[in-house]
């Protein structure tokens, strides 16, 4: 995906468009060894108003501690891709329709199209893969910054179904590394929600 940088962000917004960014970096491919060292480095505030979300930081920085990138190579092929079809399917489609390629990636595109959103060249997954909604909507806080917009693009390819994703690859048999992965996008999703429920 690409479009026009926006302007400087408040840094709430600017932490919650990395939020999405870096789960989107983490859903599009196995972390190597320099995302490893960032996500190591992680050093979370304690925030006594939202301590799950702290703990869930925590989590992730302590799986990419004992984390190797050769073997999450492994994990993410077996959650993710497989012998035919890795044990997740993450996509919107998927999860809102029980089929692929369905009319929400359609709806997608017209929603991109009119953001002005483009789809980058050589990149082969379709637009409702989960990695390409969290960067989208990543995008949509850095560069538009239009509460409506985040909204309407949340509840409509968002919440209506990467929480359930989140709690499928927590589940998953191939998860190790990626339980804390789903446990992080649970309960940002769960700040989103509560974020998107406050009055303009």
């Amino acid at each position: 995906m690409s479009e026009e940088e926006g302007p400087n962000l408040e840094p709430g917004e600017q932490a919650r468009a990395d939020s999405y960014r870096l789960l989107g970096a983490l859903l599009v491919a196995p972390p190597d060894a320099a995302m490893l060292d960032r996500l190591r480095a992680i050093r979370p505030a304690a925030d006594a108003d939202d301590a799950v979300m702290t703990a869930a930081w925590q989590e992730l920085q302590v799986a990419a501690t004992g984390a190797d990138p050769d073997r999450l190579k492994d994990e993410y092929f077996k959650l993710f891709i497989g012998l035919g079809r890795g044990e997740l399917v993450p996509y919107a489609s998927f999860y809102i329709h029980g089929l692929l390629m369905e009319k929400v990636l359609a709806s997608l595109r017209e929603e991109l199209a009119g953001l002005g959103i483009e789809r980058q060249a050589g990149v082969a997954e379709p637009e409702d893969h989960a990695a390409a909604v969290c960067e989208i909507m990543g995008m949509i806080i850095s560069g538009h910054g239009l509460h409506c917009k985040q909204s309407a693009f949340f509840e409509d390819y968002v919440d209506s179904w990467l929480g359930n994703f989140f709690t499928d690859l927590g589940a998953a048999e191939a998860a190790g590394f990626y339980r804390a992965v789903a446990q992080l996008g649970q309960q940002f999703l769960a700040v989103e929600q509560r974020y998107f429920s406050l009055p303009e």
